[in-house]
C-alpha cells in the first residue's frame, strides 16, 4: 500500500489533499500507521461520542507532536478511511494539550476544511457559535479520552489555516529523506 503520509499536499488544481482516517460518525478513533500501510484500531471515544465530521491529515506535513497536521472536514455526508479529499481551509482551532505528567503544553492545532467542489463555508468564523463551541467539546472529550489535558486557544481564519498547513509542510520537507 501507498505511504499515505507522503502523498502530495496538494491536488493539480491547487486544493489541499486530506486523508480520512475516522469519517464522521464514527466512534472510535482510528489512526493510518505508514509501518504497516493500514489503519489500526487506536481507541474508542467515550460513549455517545462520534466524529461530527471526518478527521483526517494533510500528507506531507509534520504538526508540532510529530504527527501529520490534523484536519476535520465540514461535509454533511461521511466518506471511508483511506479517502482523498481536495479541500479548502476555513480556519483553525488552537489547542494546548498536556499529556499526563510531561511538562508544559504541546500545541496542536485542528485546521477546518471544506471539499474544494462544496464550499458552503468560507471562514469558520462565520459558522453558528453553537457549532463553533460544540467543535471544542468535541476536541476536549476526545483528548480527556485519551489522558490528555486540553485548553482551547482560539479560533482563527482561513489565512492561519493556510499558514499552519505551510508551516507543517515545511517542517516535513526539512526532515524528508532527500
Amino acid at each position: 500500500m501507498t505511504d499515505l503520509t507522503g502523498l502530495p499536499l496538494r491536488s493539480d488544481d491547487g486544493a489541499f489533499h486530506v486523508v480520512v482516517e475516522a469519517p464522521r460518525g464514527c466512534p472510535l478513533k482510528l489512526k493510518y500507521e505508514p509501518p504497516l500501510g493500514v489503519f489500526v484500531f487506536k481507541r474508542p471515544l467515550p460513549l455517545g461520542l462520534t466524529y461530527p465530521y471526518d478527521w483526517g491529515f494533510f500528507p506531507s506535513t509534520e504538526a508540532d507532536d510529530g504527527d501529520p497536521l490534523d484536519a476535520m472536514v465540514l461535509f454533511d455526508a461521511p466518506t471511508w478511511p483511506g479517502v482523498v479529499i481536495p479541500s479548502v481551509p476555513i480556519g483553525v482551532l488552537r489547542l494546548l494539550q498536556k499529556e499526563g505528567a510531561a511538562p508544559g503544553r504541546e500545541r496542536n492545532d485542528r485546521v477546518l476544511v471544506v471539499p474544494s467542489e462544496e464550499r458552503r463555508v468560507e471562514d469558520v468564523r462565520g459558522l453558528p457559535p453553537r457549532v463553533t463551541q460544540e467543535l471544542e467539546q468535541f476536541f476536549v472529550m476526545a483528548s480527556k479520552s485519551a489522558g490528555k489535558d486540553v485548553t482551547i486557544g482560539g479560533w482563527e481564519g482561513p489565512d492561519a489555516a493556510r499558514d499552519s498547513i505551510r508551516a507543517a509542510s515545511e517542517k516535513f520537507a526539512r526532515r524528508a529523506p532527500k
